[in-house]
């Protein structure tokens, strides 16, 4: 898996593939929950429920699409920069898989962004009323929820202070 995360085709062709599921599930909500009542799966629990968000996590910033695009061309910048300059060691590899979640979730979204001024959330948590979400952004959430578990509790600090050396063997 590292020597594969390693690769620009690699990341490229992992990146593709989840921004592909993720774009394959919007227009499947688009097709079959658009206009409909919410699809249940369990009463009272989860749901498919279709939503334009116009607006950022828990609904905040409304309308601000050009905050939006101008926040994930800096995310994709960020992500890009960390992926050419870590270290190869193959310690690394979770984290480069991480990097390649949040900008398959940052693309995702900002594709609906520029094509549709919106994103198509659908994944609806009832029974704790959590706000709709998509694909996009599980792949956002827990590669940021396992980058802060793998940085609190798995990384020394000199592990992270070499992560961005770019040494280390790529065959592992």
């Amino acid at each position: 898996m590292n020597r594969f995360l390693c690769r620009p085709v690699g990341i490229a062709l992992l990146t593709f593939l989840l921004v592909a599921l993720d774009q394959a599930t919007k227009g499947m909500a688009v097709q079959y929950l658009k206009g409909q009542d919410p699809f249940v799966i369990w009463k009272g629990v989860f749901e498919f429920r279709y939503l334009e968000n116009r607006g950022a996590a828990f609904g905040i910033f409304q309308g601000q699409r050009v905050f939006f695009l101008f926040t994930g061309v800096i995310v994709l910048i960020a992500v890009f920069y960390v992926l050419r300059h870590m270290s190869r060691e193959a310690r690394y590899w979770p984290l480069r898989l991480i990097a390649v979640g949040i900008l398959s979730g940052a693309w995702g979204n900002m594709i609906d962004r520029l094509r549709l001024s919106y994103v198509v959330d659908f994944f609806y948590f009832k029974l704790i009323d959590f706000p709709i979400f998509n694909v996009a952004d599980i792949y956002v959430s827990v590669g940021t929820a396992v980058l802060v578990v793998l940085v609190l509790f798995y990384y020394k600090d000199e592990e992270l202070s070499r992560l961005l050396t770019k040494k280390g063997s790529d065959n592992s």
